[in-house]
């Protein structure tokens, strides 16, 4: 999701809820503790030079149970961090504190913004010699050859 979308999207709302893919709500109580911009340049396995650049949110759970963060609180947050950071209209990356912090990719679906696990994947398979993903081929789509049958007087082995 990008941060023009959840910028759509907060107006309609009467509350905030983020959800792992797992079922899992987050309390209630949580703080949007950070909103910023990411950049990230590296090298790829291959030698490539890249950059990467997320809008970046960070979730944390504080022992103020009574904490609410409205949707229009949110979205002042969000325009203030544009406006203090000028901070682009790029793709969203959240962080989120279990037993380590985990990534998540962000989406929104049925009133609540789900947090979609992130994975890792090799940018240059072929400098690596890791194999391309074959086609799965169904046992019904091989062609059929005929082939003569051996009898059992035939020398076949």
């Amino acid at each position: 999701m990008k941060l023009s979308e959840i910028k759509g999207i907060l107006p309609a709302l009467q509350e905030v809820v983020f959800k792992l893919e797992n079922g899992t709500v987050v309390p209630e109580h949580f703080h949007v503790t950070e909103v910023g911009q990411i950049t990230k340049n590296f090298v790829d396995c291959g030698g490539v030079v890249r950059t990467a650049r997320v809008v970046n949110f960070q979730l944390w759970n504080a022992d103020d149970y009574e904490h609410r963060l409205k949707p229009a609180k949110l979205l002042h947050i969000i325009r203030m961090s544009e406006e203090k950071l000028g901070i682009e209209d790029g793709e969203i990356e959240v962080e989120y504190q279990q037993e380590t912090i985990g990534k998540y990719e962000l989406d929104f679906k049925d009133g609540v913004f789900l947090l979609r696990n992130m994975s890792t994947a090799c940018l240059a398979p072929d400098a690596c010699g890791i194999p391309l993903a074959k086609d799965d081929i169904g046992l019904s789509t091989l062609p059929v050859q005929q082939a003569p049958c051996c009898g059992p007087n035939s020398n076949c082995s």
